[in-house]
C-alpha cells in the first residue's frame, strides 16, 4: 500500500500547506492578525475575511472597538504585509438582527445579556463560517484562546493554556459540526506577550495594538444610552420595592440597574445594606434586599448546546463544573437534565449574582474539556 505523500499538516490535514486554504477571521487586532501571519508564513492559502458590523462612519470615532473603521484598515495593513488576499463583508443588517437587537430588548426584559456569545453563535461561527465553505476554505481560523483537541470519539473544546485568557466561556454555544471547521492555532500559548512577539517578529503594525475591552457596539460601557436610542422610552421611572413589595424609593428606569448592584440605589437611612435580587420590567419595579437573598444553588438553564460523547439525556445528572460568570471560576455542580435543550443546575455551593441572561458553561470537573453550556433563564 503506497504512503500517503504529505504527513498531516498543522492544521490537521494530510496535505500540503499550500493546497490548504483557510480563511482567516480578522478582527484588525493582535490576536486574529498573529494567526494570518503565522499560517501565510507555513504557507498555507490563506484568505483574510473583517465583519464590519455596524455604521462604519460612526465606527471610525470608537477607538479601541472591535470590528470599527479603524480594525478594517489595520486587518487590511496586515494582510498587505503578508500577502494574502482580505475581504471586507457588510454584515451590519445581520449583526442588528441577530445580537444588537436581542441585546436591546433582553435589557429590556430585566437580563443581563452576553452579546459576544451571540455573535460568536450567530454571525461569526454561522453566516461567517457558512462564507468560508462557499470560498472552498478547508477550515476557518480565528485568533481565539480556546484549544480545539482531537480526543477518541471527535473533536472537543478544551480550555486555553493561559488560564487568564482563556475565552471558553464565551464560546460555548460552537457545535460540533462548527468544532469540526474551527482551527484555534493560539490557544496552546502560555501568555499573551506570546502573542506579541509573535507580531513583532512578523513586523505586523497592530504588535503594540491595546486590546479592545468593552462589547464593540458599546465602546464607553454606557449599555444603558445604546438600549435608550435602540428603544426609546425604556428608561421609564418606576419603584425600588423591597422582597415583600414594600416601596423604599425611586428608580430612573430598570435598564440601569443589574443583578447585585448595591451602589447608586439612592435608598437613605437604612442601617443594612441592599442589594439588587431581581429586576421586574412589567410592573418597573427594582426589588432589593439583604445580602443572602443574592445566594442561589438551583440554576434553571435552557438552550443547551451539549458537546460530551454520550447524549445529554442518557443520564439522570452529570457531575460536572460549571461556570455562571466570565470573571468566576468553575464551580462543582450537578446538571439534571430535563430535555436535550434545558436542565436543572444544582450548585454545591450557593453563589450570588445569578442573572437570567448569562451563560453557564460546562466543564470537566477533572480537567480542560467543554461539554457545553446553556442560558439561564430564570434569576
Amino acid at each position: 500500500m503506497p504512503l500517503d505523500p504529505h504527513p498531516v499538516n498543522s492544521l490537521g490535514f494530510a496535505k500540503s500547506p499550500a493546497d490548504t486554504r483557510v480563511v482567516v477571521a480578522m478582527s484588525g487586532g493582535v490576536d486574529s492578525s498573529v494567526v494570518a501571519a503565522v499560517l501565510a508564513e507555513e504557507g498555507y492559502d490563506v484568505v483574510g475575511v473583517t465583519l464590519q458590523l455596524y455604521d462604519h462612519g460612526a465606527a471610525l470615532a470608537k477607538k479601541g472597538a472591535c470590528c470599527a473603521g479603524r480594525d478594517i484598515h489595520d486587518a487590511r495593513r496586515v494582510a498587505e504585509e503578508m500577502g494574502f488576499p482580505h475581504y471586507v463583508l457588510d454584515y451590519e443588517n445581520i449583526f442588528k438582527d441577530a445580537v444588537i437587537d436581542e441585546f436591546a430588548d433582553s435589557y429590556l426584559a430585566g437580563a443581563t445579556p452576553v452579546p459576544c456569545i451571540r455573535c460568536n453563535e450567530r454571525v461569526k461561527f454561522k453566516d461567517l463560517l457558512g462564507t468560508a465553505k462557499d470560498l472552498e476554505a478547508d477550515c476557518m481560523a480565528t485568533g481565539h484562546y480556546i484549544q480545539r483537541m482531537m480526543g477518541a470519539e471527535k473533536s472537543e473544546l478544551h480550555q486555553a493554556a493561559d488560564a487568564t485568557r482563556d475565552q471558553s466561556y464565551f464560546l460555548f454555544s460552537t457545535t460540533q459540526e462548527q468544532l469540526d471547521f474551527l482551527r484555534f492555532p493560539l490557544g496552546h500559548l502560555h501568555s499573551k506577550d506570546e502573542t506579541r512577539k509573535l507580531a513583532q517578529k512578523y513586523g505586523l503594525p497592530v504588535a503594540d495594538k491595546p486590546d479592545s475591552q468593552d462589547i464593540c457596539f458599546v465602546p464607553d460601557g454606557n449599555y444603558a444610552s445604546v438600549i435608550e436610542k435602540l428603544r426609546p422610552g425604556a428608561a421609564d421611572p418606576g419603584d425600588i420595592v423591597d422582597i415583600e413589595g414594600n416601596v423604599l424609593g425611586a428608580h430612573r428606569g430598570v435598564i440601569h440597574y443589574t443583578i447585585g448592584q448595591r451602589r447608586g440605589l439612592g435608598i437613605g437611612g437604612l442601617t443594612d445594606p441592599l442589594y439588587v435580587v431581581r429586576l421586574d420590567p412589567d410592573q418597573r419595579q427594582v426589588v432589593v434586599g439583604p445580602k443572602e437573598a443574592l445566594s442561589k444553588r438551583i440554576v434553571p438553564v435552557r438552550e443547551i448546546n451539549w458537546l460530551g460523547d454520550e447524549p445529554f439525556m442518557s443520564r439522570d445528572e452529570w457531575i460536572l463544573s460549571v461556570k455562571i460568570r466570565s470573571t468566576r471560576p468553575p464551580r462543582d455542580a450537578v446538571v439534571r437534565p430535563i430535555s436535550e435543550t434545558e436542565a436543572e443546575v444544582e450548585l454545591i455551593v450557593a453563589e450570588e449574582g445569578v442573572s437570567p441572561g448569562q451563560a453557564c458553561v460546562f466543564y470537566d470537573p477533572d480537567g480542560s474539556r467543554i461539554f457545553g453550556g446553556g442560558w439561564i433563564w430564570r434569576g
